[in-house]
């Protein structure tokens, strides 16, 4: 199911010293598994097709997500697109809720890979993480499951190696233990946010140790929308009353909040692509509309053009200020095991 050509191309940067072209906004495939509600199969082919046509050409996933639907669906998606000019990731080690539905061995990255391969269909994976690595052993994340990675790229079936989590001390934890260059890209997700921006801290260290970063959640896995938070939603009572007081008041100003998220994210420097989760074209076309405002692609064609514009970052900034009013800026919630001192 082909969408129409879009009016704007969305741009692509380098990702780390991956050699990747990616497009400056990503296709988060975790809504594909169904976790935010139910998903037409139809219509989230529809949405790859539409983003494929926008420019996007990063589509992320996992096995995890949905138990291992997103990426059959995904898988069925891209069968009609070149895969040459897409650019594909997945993770591993994560595989359902619990502490036992983690495993970062050596065995099972390697299965994980092989079998990631079958329902997306493709020979080769361009970018593969370890998934939520704060839950796991991060020893054994540094000493097994990076080394198979290793081993499955020589292989030739996984171009290139990250890691991703919530935790931004995991990250430096197993970037000072691994060898240069074991993990090529993070992914970090609710850190490069309207009400968290501590991702940016930590941007001078990744820089300094050459690797790629890729954010996720530019709406806080959903907390930054009209319709809220999630059930599941692990952020503290106070941060979510927050993100309802500042959808409202987004409402209020005649704006949408998801809009004003995703034009502030995408204002954020120093990383190269933001996963944004879509299931229908509507959704592609609403993003891409959005993005395209907030890196200025499409000149203001009058006066009014202008003070939309002018309007939408008061109202941005408005929103940021709530949330550091209300005291739950940066404010974060417990992911995973521990992590080891100094971290």
């Amino acid at each position: 199911m082909a969408a129409s050509a879009p009016t704007v191309q969305l741009p692509k940067r380098r990702l780390g010293k991956t050699g990747l072209e990616v497009s400056v906004m990503g296709f988060g495939a975790s809504p594909l598994g169904g976790s935010f509600g139910h998903v037409d199969e139809a219509a989230a082919i529809a949405a790859v097709h539409a983003a494929f046509a926008a420019g996007v050409n990063f589509f992320d996933t996992s096995p995890y997500y949905g138990a291992t639907r997103s990426e059959t669906l995904l898988g069925k998606a891209l069968q009609g697109l070149p895969r040459d000019q897409v650019v594909l990731a997945t993770k591993v080690g994560r595989y359902g809720l619990n502490v036992e539905d983690f495993d970062f061995s050596a065995a099972r990255v390697t299965a994980s890979v092989r079998e990631s391969l079958g329902r997306l269909q493709v020979e080769y994976l361009d970018l593969v993480y370890c998934h939520d690595v704060e839950f796991g052993d991060l020893d054994q994340v540094v000493n097994e499951a990076l080394p198979a990675l290793a081993a499955l790229k020589a292989e030739g079936l996984v171009r290139h190696v990250g890691i991703s989590g919530l935790p931004l001390g995991a990250f430096r934890y197993v970037l000072d233990k691994a060898p240069p260059g074991a993990v090529e890209v993070v992914l970090s997700y609710c850190h490069l946010c309207l009400n968290d921006t501590s991702l940016a801290g930590l941007l001078p260290y990744l820089e300094a140790k050459g690797v790629g970063v890729v954010a996720a959640s530019a709406l806080s896995m959903g907390m930054l929308t009209k319709a809220g938070p999630p059930e599941w939603h692990p952020a503290p009572p106070a941060l979510r009353a927050a993100a309802v007081e500042a959808a409202a008041l987004a409402e209020s100003r005649g704006q949408r909040i998801e809009a004003l998220g995703l034009r502030f994210a995408f204002r954020q420097p120093g990383v190269a692509t933001t996963l944004v989760g879509m299931t229908t074209p509507e959704m592609v076309a609403q993003n891409v509309e959005a993005v395209a405002a907030a890196l200025g692609l499409a000149a203001p064609a009058d006066d009014k053009d202008k003070a939309e514009e002018a309007a939408a970052d008061a109202a941005v900034t408005e929103l940021e200020a709530l949330f550091v009013a209300r005291g739950v800026k940066d404010v974060t919630w417990p992911s995973g095991r521990p992590l080891p001192a100094g971290y």
